[in-house]
């Protein structure tokens, strides 16, 4: 359950490094031997990656993604969304596809990505989280079910010395019951490009993503999506995706972390109950 530490797969990945200049060529050349045996020229399903100054957490991901235990033939797409430090340069290095959107925000990168595409499904995931060798089939095993358009997957914490790990299980698991009471009349509101997938004919024909930079791009494609068919949820403990708490220590501690998000569910609580009415995603405030 790894509620008093990390997953063991994760050890490998934790590369010590904070600048592209201190990655021996030994590693690129592990993953891309990696990357060769996988990556699929008629790919099935796109990974597709939006990445903003992520030097060093890119390679981490590409690592894990590289190591994924599936037959489905796979691509893998990342897109340099006009980053200031040397994710260019970490990309380039790699055995994967890549594109350049200036446009600043995820909105127009995933759009580029998706327009990139060669697969029928497409696989959301973040620069800086690590996936499990079989996040990919679990996925697809859901989002290929019949009537099923998106799927949304679950994620965890990694520990460390500053934050045990019991006190981020804590955390993740009352995310997770708030995330069964969403699902309920609004599961957009659980679809992040964390851990996400969607049939890419069916998103297009949605009206694809926002073209400027407004958080919840991923949400609102899958609230547009929603009259086309159904949206449904991940659960194997196993095929979490894993990553650090950086989004929580915006707040200070982990404890006023949570503090502050209790106190926001319990305001939204009642508005979960009821589906939210038909809008334009591409103009609406958050």
């Amino acid at each position: 359950m790894s509620i008093f530490s990390n997953p063991s797969w994760i050890a490998p990945y934790a590369y010590p490094f904070t600048s592209i200049d201190q990655v021996p060529q030994a590693v690129f050349d592990e993953i891309n031997g990696r990357l060769d045996k996988v990556i699929s020229t008629k790919p099935l399903v796109s990974i597709l990656i939006a990445a903003y100054n992520e030097e060093i957490n890119i390679l981490r991901m590409i690592s894990t993604l590289s190591a994924l235990d599936t037959r489905i033939p796979f691509e893998i797409i990342v897109v340099n969304n006009n980053s200031g430090d040397r994710t260019q340069e970490t990309i380039d290095k790699l055995h994967i596809k890549r594109f350049f959107q200036p446009v600043q925000g995820c909105g127009p990168a995933r759009q580029l990505g998706q327009e990139m595409a060669l697969g029928t499904y497409i696989l959301l995931a973040d620069a800086d989280c690590l996936y499990p060798p079989n996040w990919l089939d679990e996925m697809m095993g859901q989002l290929r079910r019949p009537g099923v358009v998106c799927v949304y997957g679950r994620y965890s914490f990694i520990g460390s010395s500053a934050i045990p790990r019991w006190q981020l299980f804590l955390h993740e698991t009352l995310k997770d019951m708030i995330a069964e009471i969403r699902h309920i009349k609004r599961p957009y509101l659980n679809a992040y490009g964390i851990s996400m997938g969607y049939i890419r004919e069916v998103a297009l024909k949605a009206g694809g993503y926002i073209d400027h930079n407004t958080r919840g791009d991923d949400g609102r494609l899958c609230f547009d999506m929603m009259p086309y068919g159904r949206v449904i949820q991940m659960k194997t403990r196993s095929a979490r995706v894993w990553t650090g708490p950086r989004t929580l220590l915006q707040d200070g501690t982990i404890w006023n972390s949570l503090k502050i998000r209790i106190g926001k569910e319990v305001k939204q609580a009642l508005s979960y109950l009821t589906p939210h009415p038909p809008h334009n995603t591409k103009t609406s405030a958050n």
